[in-house]
């Protein structure tokens, strides 16, 4: 087995969903399930934490012109029900979705990329007795 990798791009990693370190391995098991460790290299992703990044991200970027073409909609046309339903509805949901598995493979690539941990808080000799 190989010992010592090439820096590998979080972009280009993260958003095809492949291991970090290897390039090779799947990051996901299922749509957003993270697999315990590459197939290939062996990384384990015990590491990856990205919490609601994703989803934060895709509210800011995607869910919000979703609402403005709701909102438009409703003002410009007084459009009906069953119109949200045809037009906004498929359009949130195409703007929403698809972004989430590329967004978490990318924090989590850039995490391993910049070795991210969880804050500590550091503590002097003094503070500890």
């Amino acid at each position: 087995m190989q010992t010592e990798w090439p820096p590998l791009s979080p972009m280009t990693t993260g958003l095809r969903g492949r291991c970090p370190r290897c390039g090779q391995g799947h990051q996901f098991r299922g749509f957003l399930t993270l697999r315990p460790e590459c197939e290939v290299c062996g990384l384990d992703y015990g590491f990856a934490d990205p919490a609601d990044g994703p989803a934060f991200f895709v509210i800011c970027f995607a869910c919000v012109p979703s609402v403005w073409l709701g909102v438009w909609l409703e003002i410009a046309y007084s459009a009906p029900l069953w119109v949200h339903l045809l037009l906004t509805g498929p359009f949130m949901l195409l703007t929403c979705i698809p972004p989430l598995r590329p967004l978490k493979g990318w924090l989590v690539s850039s995490q391993y990329f910049y070795k991210a941990e969880e804050g500590k808080l550091a503590r002097t000799p003094a503070q500890i007795t």
